[in-house]
């Protein structure tokens, strides 16, 4: 196994990689992750204005533009960073310019990729609570406990940067237990709202949804409720598919020591390219946000 105590050994070893990177490699994925720059910034930045005129109950809207300003921060911050740090490999650069770019797009990339997934557990968590607490859910999730949620993201994914910038590899083992721990609260709540919409038209079918309705105890469209599930479903789904590479490659590392430059950089361009992709699964499964982008669209 790999070292990853917090002597930075892995850390040394990780960065040597891609030191051996074929030169036509890096400058590829160096102008790679400079166009998803561009449509990320561009992207979130029609996704976040658009939000202005979606008719979302706040506190959820609220998760939605958390996730875009991190995906903007991504494309604004770490992917040009990253690109950087990929030409500096062959390019004559100082070893300083190297170091601190490096620690730099390490840095933000922790801090905004563990906000990313925080928030969209979160958001997974929401429409559940939305299904199970019927009338009380607007009482339990109110836009003043969302506001604290968020703040608790950014603070603890600032102290998995502070931990990554003090050199010490125990942020990978807290990403271990971590990214399961939130990919299988996703799963749990996406798997409870299914049987929870099953039994609910079970119950419609037999004729017993309007007494329900009339005690409070079923006050949501099941229709529209549906395709706010199904589009941020997708949303979880795009953030699994984009992450998930990353922690294969990693997890090979740290199990076995198995090397693979080109793995590394193309899985970490995968891991960013989801700053971009949400944008589009924004406005192909949500209607109200793709007619919000249009207009704004039109204004320009």
């Amino acid at each position: 196994m790999a070292n990853i105590t917090g002597d930075g050994n892995f850390t040394t070893k990780l960065n040597s990689v891609f030191m051996d990177l074929p030169v036509g490699i890096a400058e590829f994925f160096s102008a790679l992750n400079l166009f998803l720059s561009i449509t990320a910034s561009l992207g979130n930045a029609l996704i976040l204005i658009a939000l202005h005129n979606v008719s979302i109950y706040p506190p959820t809207k609220l998760f939605f533009r958390c996730l875009a300003v991190t995906d903007l921060c991504v494309a604004l911050i770490v992917q040009p960073l990253y690109a950087t740090f990929l030409l500096s490999h062959t390019t004559e650069v100082s070893e300083n310019v190297v170091y601190y770019v490096s620690k730099s797009y390490n840095v933000f990339s922790w801090i905004l990729c563990g906000v990313s997934l925080f928030t969209s557990t979160a958001i997974s968590v929401d429409r559940l609570l939305a299904l199970l607490l019927g009338l009380r859910y607007r009482h339990v999730v109110t836009l003043r406990r969302v506001r604290v949620a968020i703040i608790l993201f950014w603070l603890i994914s600032a102290s998995f940067g502070s931990i990554r910038m003090s050199g010490s590899d125990v942020i990978f083992i807290l990403a271990s237990i971590i990214v399961p721990l939130s990919v299988g609260t996703s799963i749990f709540c996406y798997t409870r709202i299914y049987l929870g919409i099953r039994h609910q038209q079970t119950q419609i079918s037999n004729h017993v949804s309007q007494e329900r309705t009339n005690r409070g105890e079923m006050p949501l469209n099941i229709s529209r409720y549906k395709k706010s599930v199904s589009s941020i479903s997708w949303v979880q789904l795009g953030l699994v598919a984009c992450y998930a590479p990353f922690g294969v490659v990693l997890a090979l590392y740290v199990c076995d020591g198995i090397e693979n430059d080109v793995a590394w950089v193309a899985t970490l361009t995968l891991l960013y390219f989801n700053a971009s992709l949400n944008p589009i699964v924004y406005c192909w499964k949500i209607g109200e946000v793709r007619k919000a982008v249009k207009d704004t669209l039109r204004q320009f």
